[in-house]
C-alpha cells in the first residue's frame, strides 16, 4: 500500500460543484480508470480521499490536490496520470501524480487572483480606488463563524495584496491566510468593496497555489 498525491485543476463549470460532489466525481473517475484503491475495513468499506484544502463554491483552482491510497504499488505515477486523464471530465484535468511531500495540515496561506469586471468604469481609476480601500487603517466586514456573524477587521491580512488593471479589467492578487489556524476567504475583500464603495462587481476568483508558514509552495 502506498499514498499518492493527484494534482488537478478545478476550472470551467466544475467550480460550481460542491466539495461533496467533487469527491463523488473523483471517486467515480478513479473507479472508471481501474485504479486499485485501498478501502477501509469493517461493515461499510470506503476509499479514503484526502483533499488538501477544499475550495469555496464558485472558486476555481489551478493547483488542487487529493491524496489516495493504493493497494498495488506496481503502477507508476506516469501510468496513473494517463489513466486518470482518460476518465476525468474536461474541466477537472489532472496534470501530475506525485508522492506526497508536505502534510495538508502544514498549509497556512493561499494565493488568489480575483478578476473584476469594471462594468464600464475606467479600469485604472477603479484599480486606484481599490488600492486605497485596501490600505485603510481598518476594514471591517461581517464574517460568518460557527457561532454566527462577527465584525472582522481584514486589514491586518492585506499586506500581500496587489491591485492592477489588466486588459480592461482589474486583477486583485492576494496572499491570504488559508489554514486551520486562520482563514480569510477572498470573498471578504469583495464584501468590503460592496460595503465601503457601494460596488457589487462581477468577479471571478481562482486559487493559484497553497503555501506553508514560510511561504514554501505546498508539495
Amino acid at each position: 500500500m502506498r499514498t499518492v498525491r493527484i494534482w488537478f485543476r478545478k476550472i470551467g463549470t466544475t467550480r460550481f460543484i460542491s466539495h461533496l460532489d467533487l469527491t463523488r466525481c473523483m471517486s467515480r473517475a478513479i473507479h472508471r480508470a481501474k485504479i486499485p484503491l485501498w478501502y477501509t475495513q469493517g461493515f461499510n468499506p470506503r476509499a479514503l480521499l484526502t483533499f488538501a484544502l477544499p475550495l469555496s463554491l464558485g472558486v476555481a483552482g489551478e493547483r488542487e490536490s487529493v491524496d489516495i491510497k493504493l493497494e498495488d504499488d506496481n503502477l507508476s505515477n506516469e501510468e496513473l496520470l494517463e489513466r486518470l486523464n482518460a476518465a476525468m471530465p474536461d474541466d477537472l484535468p489532472v496534470f501530475a501524480v506525485t508522492d506526497p511531500v508536505m502534510k495538508p495540515g502544514k498549509i497556512a496561506y493561499g494565493s488568489f487572483v480575483m478578476t473584476v469586471d469594471p462594468e464600464g468604469r475606467d479600469a485604472e481609476a477603479l484599480a486606484q480606488q481599490l488600492t486605497e480601500l485596501f490600505h485603510r487603517d481598518s476594514l471591517v466586514v461581517p464574517k460568518h463563524t460557527k457561532s454566527g456573524f462577527i465584525d472582522f477587521d481584514i486589514r491586518p491580512y492585506l499586506d500581500r495584496v496587489e491591485v492592477c488593471p489588466v486588459e480592461g479589467k482589474v486583477e486583485i492578487r492576494a496572499m491570504l491566510p488559508a489554514g486551520s489556524e486562520m482563514n480569510v476567504n477572498p470573498s471578504l475583500l469583495l464584501e468590503a468593496v460592496q460595503k465601503e464603495l457601494g460596488l457589487d462587481l462581477y468577479t471571478q476568483i481562482r486559487r493559484t497555489n497553497l503555501y506553508d508558514e514560510q511561504f514554501h509552495a505546498f508539495q
